[in-house]
């Protein structure tokens, strides 16, 4: 079931069910999330099974603000501090020392925790009523939400994704599309200094801004590196097999198949030419920014068109783009 997100009897109805350990589509600016109680094992277990996703790899805790942190972390590095402050609310995600005995089921058993503050309204609405005062429910101090898809597949950014991968009995709030359109950064705080573990909207540069050091890749430390969301080798995968490509190569391609190419779609920043009538062409925006907000989307229509192959112009090497290279990487892995 569908419900407005910008109904406050819709985040009063969310949010009690997420206190009685009901699960939860939730949008956030990145992507929806599947919520759950994070302090509840219980319902944690429930997005593990809807997923099929492996009950060791870890989740993302969702809190209101940064007042949330103490519910789940023992410790805030200095620089990790900066971070909340320059980023929070937004698509910054932190793993932090966890509390003893807090959120087991949803960290995989790790002793670390990831924590985000989203910035869309939907999400910081539901978040403040599920931690609200209540006669009858326990509060919960944050929700354990990773993407609401099937374990691996394409992540949804909308609400009509959501219901189309896990069926309409799931309650759904929808806060219209996801203004990024890819997870959050996700950045390691348990090793004395910033490590990126996954890149996102925030970039390598703005986190070296925020805490004055400059993050390393997790090849950089691969000892004891925690695991976290969305770092698997194969992930964010259509059901049509992706393959990354220049423009001359596409091109190339384009032209041996002729007006016999069919089952295939084109996702290129490049002008590309076509003889063929059945191929499904799709213009990638030549802005950063403007691309990770419709990849996936972009990947789940040419899923919805039937294609058999995807074939996606590698975007550019440079800063701003690593998030998108890297959600495609991974989908072409699958």
């Amino acid at each position: 079931m569908i419900l407005d997100g910008n109904d406050p009897g819709a985040i009063a109805t969310a949010a009690r069910a997420v206190r009685g350990g009901a699960l939860l589509g939730l949008p956030t600016e990145t992507v929806y999330g599947l919520a759950a109680d994070a302090g509840s094992d219980a319902a944690v277990a429930q997005i593990f099974a809807a997923k099929g996703r492996p009950s060791d790899h870890p989740l993302i805790v969702h809190v209101a603000g940064a007042e949330g942190i103490r519910h789940f972390a023992r410790e805030v590095p200095a620089f990790a501090q900066a971070l909340v402050e320059a980023f929070w609310p937004g698509p910054l995600t932190l793993i932090l020392p966890r509390l003893p005995g807090v959120a087991t089921a949803a960290t995989g058993g790790q002793d670390s925790v990831g924590l985000r503050c989203p910035a869309h309204p939907v999400a910081h609405a539901l978040l403040q009523a599920c931690a609200a005062p209540d006669p009858d429910l326990p509060p919960v101090w944050g929700v354990a939400a990773p993407s609401a898809n099937r374990f691996g597949r394409v992540s949804p950014t909308t609400a009509r994704h959501v219901q189309d991968e896990l069926g309409d009995g799931l309650l759904v709030l929808d806060g219209g599309p996801c203004a990024v359109g890819i997870e959050s950064t996700i950045v390691d705080c348990t090793r004395g200094l910033p490590v990126l573990l996954r890149p996102g909207a925030v970039t390598r540069a703005q986190i070296q801004a925020a805490c004055g050091i400059a993050p390393l890749s997790k090849e950089d430390l691969p000892e004891h590196t925690p695991r976290a969301s969305g770092t698997l080798e194969s992930h964010y995968a259509p059901a049509a097999k992706v393959r990354l490509m220049d423009a001359k190569a596409l091109q190339t391609g384009l032209d041996l198949l002729g007006a016999e190419a069919a089952h295939i779609a084109v996702y290129a920043r490049a002008a590309l030419r076509t003889k063929s009538s059945k191929l499904v062409l799709r213009r990638m925006p030549e802005d950063a920014a403007a691309t990770a907000q419709q990849l996936f989307a972009v990947l789940r229509g040419f899923d919805d068109e039937g294609v058999k192959l995807i074939w996606v112009e590698t975007p550019p090497a440079t800063p701003e783009w690593e998030g998108v290279r890297d959600r495609l990487q991974r989908a072409a892995a699958g």
